[in-house]
Formats: C-alpha cells, structure tokens, sequence
C-alpha cells in the first residue's frame, strides 16, 4: 500500500481517530470530511461482520508470525511427537468450534431479522385494517 490512506492504515484505528480529531481541531469540515471518509469506507465499521472478520484475521497473522519467530514456526515440531499430534488435533477442534460458533450466530441473526420482519408485516397489516374500518369522508358535488 503506498498511499496515504494505506500508510495511516498500517498504524491503525488510533491513527485514523488522531488525524480526525486534528482535523475538527484545525478546521471542522476537514474533521468532518475525515470522518465522512471514514465511515464510508467502512475503516471505523465495526459493525460490518466482514471488517470484524478482516481484523481477527489480520490480529491471528501477528499472532502466527510473533510465534514463528518465538517458537520457530507454527508447524515446526516441538520434539515431542505426542505434544505435536495433540497440538494438532486441539488446533484443529478449536478451528471447527470456532466455526460452528459463527454459523450458529448467522442462524441467529438471521432469525432475528425474520422475527422483526414478520413483527413489521403484522403492524402493518393491522394498520391497513384500521385505516380500512376507519369511516370514509363524504365527497360533495
């Protein structure tokens, strides 16, 4: 990445926030424009799964990398073969836990959304009912 936006990317969330805050400081609408800049990218979105997604990968790559110079590699043995197959298959369970855990919160956001659609509709309905019952005003010729 070279830009700027790039740059000030790989600092990260506080560097962004510092430059919005500088910006309202010196003149409020390039605060302002920072923040539109922000938002529309989705760099301050933690509310978008996706970017969630993106920040726990990049989080578990620094996790992965400070343990390959640590220990010397993710998958480099540690001499014990018993240790390593258990490693293994705890690694592996945890990585379909982990995936278990976010389908089930897809199902539950989506069932969620379901219950206050239908919540919606029925509302609705019942206001087209009343608006229907309600008496209808006289038209004079």
């Amino acid at each position: 990445m070279g830009t700027v936006a790039g740059k000030i990317d790989d600092i990260g969330k506080p560097a962004w926030i510092a430059l919005m805050v500088l910006g309202f400081v010196w003149w409020w609408p390039v605060g302002l424009a920072t923040l539109f800049f922000l938002i529309g990218s989705g760099r301050m979105g933690c509310w978008k799964h996706d970017r969630a997604e993106r920040w726990q990968r990049e989080f578990k790559g620094k996790v992965d990398d400070a343990a390959d110079r640590w220990f010397g590699g993710r998958h480099g043995s540690s001499g014990n073969a018993a240790f390593d197959e258990y490693r293994t298959e705890t690694l592996r369970r945890l990585e379909d836990e982990q995936r278990e855990f976010k389908d089930f919160l897809a199902r539950l956001r989506q069932a969620k959304d379901k219950a206050e659609f239908d919540q919606f509709m029925a509302d609705r309905g019942r206001f087209r009912d009343a608006a229907a019952r309600a008496p209808q005003p006289q038209q004079s010729a």
